[in-house]
């Protein structure tokens, strides 16, 4: 069973390579991008079965005694990321078979995003905090090259400004590693928190914290650090976009979470409510600039600000009911993000735009694709009975415990802000008549009332929305489940027992 926890690396890894040696045949790349991820799906599944079963689970590789060797450890929320990372990623690839053009798909595209995965599950998944910042490193090489895939004016405007700002990022990000080594000899994350502990140097301890929580706050996208986000996110092809907004930002929020609840708890009542405050600040900046929008991509990219801040609202309150807010709203808005994105490729692909003036009718032509975007948008306002809702409601009943009543307020305000961006894609691009006249790539002489010819791009859109639906369904299940990946977080004894459990 330990191989669980190799294989959401492996098969990404080696699906890249096979491919890379596949380079001349574009049918044999797209079979195979399709492949390895329904591979890391089925892998990441298994393996969030097993951690939920069993209890945390870790690994040591080539034999090596932690701290020592490489460790990749699994509790339940790193599990839950995995799967999620999965789910994401087969969604993107069955997407990308009928939407990616073939100048784009013929610069590699399936390796880079079966790359831009190994990364994404090696952040989730390993034990040392270096190797974080390699798996970082990986996500940032890959996801460069799919942000500028096709050469574009703005793609490489967006690219440049993502890759730089992402370049400091990593640099304070090492510098932390560096003043983490000189103080405890180790790096491995379980020895790290039994060091930290007996380590009698809270200021220097706290001027670390800052530095990670600067580093992983530019890739989380929090307040001040977003603006690269909503100047890049709009720019790439759809898939990508899609891809970008429901993993990477949330591999800077897993890092946030991971070493706030593992590392630095000797000021709690200092750190954390520095991060309530970026939370409250996160949500109003993203919603205030998500509705002086009037494009469709750019709307989503400035959402993705404020629903991080909701993400990090947990880790501030720093309890159990708000840790698993925090996880809950994770699995919510992954799923709910993902899909928005690729509701409005289809959206392009049927009226050439992406600017709300030149949709519309959308409603009237679509009825299926209307109601496949009311599902995640809904949601992402928080309506019930969707996954949103109940993602919110956690996070507002674990402030409403703690008396942070100007928190909750802001959650509240910026749900309501949230509704009022959803109505305003709704009514511009779905309810208000069809323009007269539409560009040429607008696919608008086809069969009015169906989406058959695009069924390879709305497939996905359906799962996703039916996962949401699911979910709120579902919600007990889910929350159970995510107060028991809390639970684990905040007692890192049970941590730390497993990947150090075999040292002499």
């Amino acid at each position: 069973m330990k191989v669980l926890l190799v294989l959401p690396v492996l098969i990404p890894l080696m699906t890249a390579g096979v491919s890379l040696l596949a380079f001349r045949s574009r049918r044999t790349q797209r079979w195979l991008g399709l492949a390895g991820t329904s591979g890391l799906l089925a892998a990441s599944v298994l393996l969030l079965f097993w951690v939920w079963r069993d209890g945390i689970q870790a690994i040591q590789m080539g034999n090596w005694v932690a701290p020592f060797g490489i460790t990749l450890v699994a509790d339940l929320f790193s599990a839950i990321m995995v799967a999620l990372a999965g789910i994401i990623g087969f969604a993107v690839a069955v997407y990308s078979l009928t939407s990616l053009r073939e100048a784009r798909e013929s610069f590699h595209y399936y390796p880079l995003v079966n790359i831009l995965l190994t990364g994404v599950c090696g952040a989730f998944l390993t034990g040392d905090i270096f190797n974080l910042y390699v798996w970082f490193e990986v996500m940032l090489i890959a996801s460069f090259v799919l942000l500028a895939l096709g050469g574009e004016r703005d793609q490489m405007r967006g690219a440049l400004k993502y890759v730089a700002i992402n370049l400091i990022s990593s640099a304070l990000f090492l510098s932390a590693l560096g003043i983490l080594y000189g103080l405890t000899g180790t790096l491995n994350m379980a020895d790290l928190a039994l060091r930290l502990e007996r380590k009698e140097a809270p200021g220097l301890l706290l001027a670390v914290s800052m530095l990670l929580l600067v580093a992983f706050g530019v890739k989380a996208a929090i307040f001040p650090l977003f603006f690269w986000l909503p100047a890049s996110y709009h720019t790439p092809p759809v898939a990508v976009s899609a891809l970008f907004a429901g993993l990477l930002t949330k591999v800077g929020v897993y890092a946030l979470i991971r070493v706030f609840t593992l590392l630095f708890l000797q000021d709690t009542g200092y750190t954390h409510r520095i991060i309530l405050v970026l939370a409250g600040f996160t949500m109003l900046t993203g919603v205030m600039g998500a509705m002086v929008q009037n494009e469709f991509r750019r709307i989503l990219s400035f959402h993705i600000i404020s629903q991080i801040g909701y993400m990090i609202l947990g880790l501030g309150l720093f309890t159990l009911g708000g840790l698993a807010g925090s996880i809950f709203y994770i699995v919510h808005h992954i799923i709910v993000k993902t899909n928005l994105f690729l509701v409005s490729g289809v959206a392009h692909r049927l009226q050439g735009s992406f600017k709300l003036e030149h949709l519309g009718g959308l409603y009237l032509n679509y009825p299926a694709l209307a109601i496949l975007f009311l599902i995640p948008a809904l949601s992402l306002a928080g309506v019930p009975p969707l996954s949103g809702f109940f993602a919110k409601l956690s996070l507002v009943e674990a402030g409403l415990a703690e008396d942070h009543f100007v928190i909750v307020t802001i959650a509240l305000v910026v749900g309501l802000m949230t509704l009022y961006s959803m109505t305003k894609i709704w009514t511009e691009a779905f309810w208000k008549p069809a323009p007269a006249s539409t560009s040429s790539g607008a696919m608008r002489h086809r069969h009015p009332t169906s989406l058959g010819y695009l069924g390879g791009e709305v497939a996905p859109i359906a799962g996703l929305a039916a996962l949401t639906i699911l979910i709120g369904l579902g919600v007990g299940p889910l929350m159970t489940l995510s107060t028991q990946a809390a639970g684990q977080l905040l007692n890192r004894s049970a941590y730390i027992h497993a990947v150090l459990e075999n040292r002499k």
